[in-house]
């Protein structure tokens, strides 16, 4: 068994080992106990595109009960599928012994794995460019450094996404694919290979027998990368915007997709979709009820498309016309300023119109949302029961300090005193 290095403690605290670094020592490890191993997978296509990698996994001929005496800490995540998560210096890398998967029943995992060579674990893998393996021990230049059983490298160098094998076969395997092949083409900006291409159209709809959570995070993924918009664009040209929707096939122009800031919550980015798609977004639509189902949102995240929505269409037909008060307490909601930014998209006009008067509104010495000079504790404390008296009272009473009709609390104590009596 061995362990990372330690510094000289004569010298300066060097920063700690990176995930690499613990995953080339595990390498090390597996190498002098006399078996094979490499870097595998996304890490190796990130390293050799010059990308920085986040994730580092080993596979190895080991077996996972041989992998598991070799190293003080691990846990057995998938020890039947040959994964062992080895952690140290606080990484925790996957090690994965050599497979060959069974037939997938379930369209998700393989029914049976067997322990097999790295030629047949290349080879069950989704795309070439994810099936290759680094020899980290090589020298950089060395023709021996990566080691390559289905043509990967030469799609890397063309930037070509392409599946492993029969394209067909591989999406059957595994339908969630079709949209991985959309998010990971886009943010490494490949093109798709035509035979892929063709396969993903013929399995799109099949992605909507594949769990709404596992599709509701591949859509994060795609939409935290920053290839979002080329991901989004794939997906409609394979056709898989319906089936990861639940909605009927459209034509989306992504034009509000494309001007959304960099920075857009995910919500932000589900609300420029439904514009670029024509959904209908009146508050009463269902819209976000549709896509917390289809895509699993959160609770908070419901609640932020549902208003950003909300506020679109406030803007678009009635914001300008309101009350000062009434403008104030929308324009409060942080959500207010992603719905503004999507309406700049296809109205910049009455968007400009509106920033303005939202310019005007936080500068008028009172502010969008200042504290309020009465509470509910002072209610209750000059007598009041709460009630439905009791928030009209404090909305009143709030409506009146936001347009500059109360200034003190010495005025809104005597308001409130004359509509509690």
């Amino acid at each position: 068994m061995s362990s990372l290095r330690m510094p000289d403690p004569s010298l300066p605290s060097p920063p700690g080992p990176t995930a690499r670094d613990v995953a080339v020592e595990i390498i090390r490890t597996l190498r002098d106990s006399g078996h094979e191993a490499y870097l595998a997978g996304g890490c190796v296509r990130d390293e050799l595109l010059g990308l920085p990698a986040s994730d580092f996994d080993v596979a190895t001929d080991a077996t996972p009960d041989r992998i598991r005496s070799l190293f003080r800490r691990t846990a057995a995540v998938g020890a039947s599928f040959g994964v062992i998560l080895v952690k140290d210096a606080g990484h925790v890398i996957e090690v994965a012994t050599f497979r060959a998967d069974g037939s997938y029943s379930d369209s998700r995992r393989p029914d049976s794995v067997r322990f097999s060579t790295p030629e047949e674990d290349a080879k069950r893998r989704d795309f070439t460019v994810n099936a290759l393996f680094l020899d980290p021990l090589q020298p950089p230049h060395s023709d021996a450094r990566v080691i390559d059983f289905v043509g990967g490298l030469a799609d890397l160098h063309a930037r070509v996404l392409r599946a492993v094998g029969d394209p067909d076969r591989r999406l059957a395997e595994d339908h969630l694919r079709a949209l991985r092949a959309a998010r990971l083409a886009g943010r490494l900006d490949f093109r798709v290979d035509p035979a892929t291409a063709d396969a993903i159209r013929r399995h799109a709809s099949e992605l909507r027998g594949v769990s709404r959570e596992r599709i509701g995070d591949e859509l994060r993924t795609m939409h935290a990368s920053t290839g979002r918009v080329r991901g989004i664009a794939l997906m409609h040209d394979l056709a898989l915007d319906a089936a990861v929707l639940d909605e009927k096939p459209l034509s989306p122009s992504l034009d509000h997709v494309r001007r959304l800031p960099s920075d857009a919550p995910f919500p932000a980015m589900l609300a420029a979709l439904a514009l670029d798609r024509a959904t209908p977004l009146l508050p009463d639509s269902g819209l976000a009820n549709r896509y917390r189902r289809s895509l699993c949102l959160s609770n908070e995240e419901h609640v932020d498309l549902s208003r950003i929505l909300a506020h679109h269409a406030i803007l678009r037909d009635q914001w300008l016309n309101l009350e000062m008060h009434a403008q104030k307490r929308i324009a409060a909601d942080a959500r207010f300023s992603w719905a503004l930014s999507l309406l700049a998209v296809r109205d910049p006009e009455l968007a400009a119109r509106a920033d303005a008067r939202l310019a005007v509104l936080r500068s008028d010495g009172i502010g969008l949302a200042p504290p309020p000079l009465l509470t509910g504790d002072d209610l209750i404390a000059l007598g009041a029961k709460p009630g439905p008296l009791f928030k009209s009272i404090l909305d009143d009473l709030y409506n009146a300090q936001l347009r500059g009709d109360l200034h003190d609390r010495p005025a809104a104590v005597e308001l409130a005193r004359r509509r509690i009596v």
